[in-house]
């Protein structure tokens, strides 16, 4: 998923509380690094913390499986794996750690332990 937010961002309910623009549609911040841009795949822009587009690309569909790791772990990656978790109940949801950051590492690692007890696996 790609956190994308527009220049109305700080008018949003977001905005208003987490009053730093970032993630500007079209910007160098917007855009993903080489490394990860390479990859071939399906992209969700999201202007929330979860992607519902995500939940409804998942749904419906069987793995054996499904792997996360992203910024930041303490609010987009927790909140697409309890959202990964509701649509996909019998399938296991990880996430790597080692692939992940959180906007502190006490909440990084405060995000791990909320999804250890959501019964999602820490790697």
């Amino acid at each position: 998923t790609m956190d994308t937010h527009y220049e109305n961002y700080l008018e949003t309910l977001e905005g208003k509380k987490l009053p730093v623009v970032h993630c500007q549609k079209g910007t160098q911040g917007w855009e993903l690094c080489p490394e990860i841009a390479a990859f071939e795949g399906t992209r969700f822009e999201k202007p929330s913390f979860a992607s519902l587009d995500l939940g409804r690309y998942v749904g419906g569909r069987e793995y054996k499986s499904v792997e996360l790791a992203g910024l930041c772990t303490d609010i987009c990656v927790i909140s697409n794996a309890m959202l990964i978790k509701a649509v996909l109940p019998g399938t296991p949801v990880k996430v790597d750690s080692s692939c992940c950051a959180g906007v502190t590492p006490e909440s990084h690692k405060n995000a791990l332990e909320a999804m250890k007890m959501c019964q999602i696996d820490v790697l």
